[in-house]
């Protein structure tokens, strides 16, 4: 095709299915997003991989929030932003010194440290509350930022966040498009200006799958609501477990 004529059909292919990935994503299953990102990687390779990313996500940000952006205390994003636009900036610096297998290492530990304390919240959901401290926002929002500017990839560490919180199911989802609509506007100019990785073609190949990120989002909603409480929260550990252990290899 005229945009990126060097790709191949079995490519398109991947890129088809990851653009049907980000929106079920966005307005389902949250934790399928983590495995859109190995997909585009070994299309694109690694840091041209996150400005292919960025705009489709963002685009799949607003299909979400076209469904759920009723569903959302906008205290619980506020209390994150500042942390997070420190994490995206960390992240902006250290991207531009460390190689592919570095920032990757860097995103599996991060995601394994919050994928044990999901666990541990689970087990002891009703003896353990989050603390409403300055530090847990601290934390968790730099490292949301870092590993969503390194990698797209903060979704599992927002997500052990919300649930260790107890956040519903309907809550959960409205939070999320809310808060990574927010961060993905942010880094974009970032990247187009200062990491390079995303241009014209980028955009016209966003342009292109649309309709099946469309699809992927009214998919997405279809499933989310047949899906139980407990089960929702296991496929967001089982989700975040298989990449977490992906991202090392």
């Amino acid at each position: 095709m005229g945009i990126f004529p060097d790709l191949e059909l079995v490519q398109w292919i991947w890129i088809v299915f990851a653009a049907l990935l980000i929106g079920v994503s966005k307005t389902g299953i949250s934790g399928l997003l983590t495995l859109v990102i190995p997909i585009l990687a070994a299309v694109f390779g690694g840091k041209a991989s996150t400005g292919i990313i960025l705009p489709m996500l963002i685009v799949g940000d607003i299909f979400a929030l076209l469904y759920y952006k009723r569903n959302a205390k906008k205290e619980d994003i506020l209390k994150l932003l500042p942390w997070t636009f420190l994490g995206l900036i960390l992240g902006l610096v250290i991207g531009g010194y460390i190689n592919d297998e570095q920032f990757k290492s860097l995103i599996a530990i991060s995601v394994l440290l919050c994928l044990f304390l999901l666990i541990y919240f689970e087990k002891k959901a009703d003896q353990i509350k989050i603390p409403d401290k300055t530090w847990l926002y601290a934390l968790v929002g730099i490292l949301a930022g870092f590993t969503s500017m390194i990698g797209n990839a903060a979704g599992p560490i927002f997500s052990v966040y919300l649930l260790a919180k107890g956040v519903k199911k309907e809550n959960f989802l409205g939070i999320t498009a809310w808060f990574f609509f927010i961060v993905n506007i942010t880094k974009l100019p970032m990247q187009v200006f200062v990491w390079k990785n995303i241009t014209v073609q980028t955009f016209a190949l966003t342009g292109l799958m649309i309709p099946f990120i469309g699809i992927g989002a009214v998919l997405g909603a279809f499933i989310i609501k047949r899906i139980n409480e407990r089960l929702f929260r296991y496929l967001i550990i089982g989700m975040t477990a298989i990449i977490s252990i992906k991202l090392f290899f």
